[in-house]
């Protein structure tokens, strides 16, 4: 006997998102008259019977979105799953949250999982890593699904990709630290080979390179505890250096203590430090740290907007969204710090 043609069949013929199909299904107004047009005649086409009672028994997964994130014990990534989490819940939808904690099975798994609940779609700040990472399932779920922060799937036609403009904001760093006198500037933390990495190097080698300046790397897992350590190895084995741009504000509040600890100055007179992302601890820390701000409150409210669009109005997001990030100067780097906003 041959298969029952399910919605996912119904969603590829239709060339639409199995989301999309689901409004069809309920008749819901935000579906536009030729999609609906077009979901309609694949239903007709295939032979498709929408079975009701086994809709209704999967109701209660109706207007969930998983979230899934490579690690919550990162103050970035939390601010960032709380902002998209409260977006989504003014427009009637609810989260579903996990922490993968860096494991690319543990992904797949929570992954499947969503899947099997029901979520309307997903959005996934991946871990990095080989194996199963959920995205092949996610492909035939037929679900709306992006990567954000970090893109380790390369199909962004399936899996569109949306993060702050990393390389821009360590050019925007490393010029400030030039303007403020530094000659011999260090980067401090990041884990080598990885994507994101290599985009926060990449704006801070150009500017150095066309300054006529050579680059200090200095790679490591970016937690408060390399930025401690650095402060002592900066001191001992680099101390022609001047400035610092941290791979993120975990390792440049790290290493604002760890300059504590060794009785070093931060600032002008000191170690220029500034770190990445603009945190809400950059403003509370003694120096204020200066810092790329990535507006995460702001990112995950556009991200929440943008998978809404998708699942309730067919708008495929473009494969790839950068958006601008400025920086906010205070007394870890500069006599003369901006304003607050």
């Amino acid at each position: 006997m041959e298969r029952r043609p399910t919605i996912i069949d119904v969603a590829r013929a239709a060339g639409v998102s199995k989301s999309t199909v689901s409004l069809v299904l309920q008749n819901s107004a935000s579906v536009r008259a030729e999609t609906r047009a077009a979901v309609r005649a694949a239903m007709e086409a295939l032979g498709y019977v929408y079975n009701r009672a086994a809709a209704n028994l999967r109701s209660s997964g109706a207007g969930l979105i998983g979230l899934v994130i490579n690690d919550l014990r990162n103050p970035f990534f939390t601010e960032f799953a709380i902002s998209l989490q409260m977006a989504l819940s003014e427009r009637g939808f609810a989260a579903v949250l996990a922490n993968t904690d860096e494991t690319p099975a543990l992904q797949a798994q929570v992954i499947g999982a969503m899947i099997e609940h029901g979520v309307s779609a997903l959005i996934v700040s991946p871990a990095y890593g080989g194996g199963e990472t959920g995205f092949d399932a996610i492909a035939r779920a037929g679900l709306p699904a992006m990567q954000v922060l970090r893109r380790v799937d390369g199909r962004t036609d399936l899996f569109p990709f949306a993060a702050p403009d990393y390389p821009a904001g360590s050019r925007l760093a490393t010029e400030h630290l030039i303007a403020e006198g530094a000659r011999n500037i260090a980067f401090v933390g990041g884990l080598e080979g990885r994507m994101v990495t290599e985009e926060r190097l990449a704006g801070y080698r150009a500017t150095l390179a066309g300054a006529g300046l050579a680059p200090l790397v200095l790679p490591g897992r970016s937690g408060r505890s390399m930025g401690r350590a650095m402060a002592r190895r900066l001191a001992e084995d680099h101390p022609e250096v001047d400035a610092a741009l941290c791979f993120n504000d975990q390792v440049a509040l790290g290493l604002l203590s760890g300059c504590a600890e060794i009785g070093r100055p931060v600032g002008p007179g000191g170690l220029r430090i500034v770190g990445f992302d603009d945190i809400e601890d950059c403003a509370q820390s003694w120096p204020p740290l200066s810092s790329v701000r990535c507006d995460i409150a702001g990112f995950g409210q556009a991200v929440a907007a943008t998978i809404l669009a998708w699942v309730e109005g067919d708008v495929t997001p473009p494969a790839e969204d950068r958006p601008a990030v400025d920086l906010v100067i205070r007394a870890s780097s500069a006599a003369q710090p901006s304003k607050e906003r």
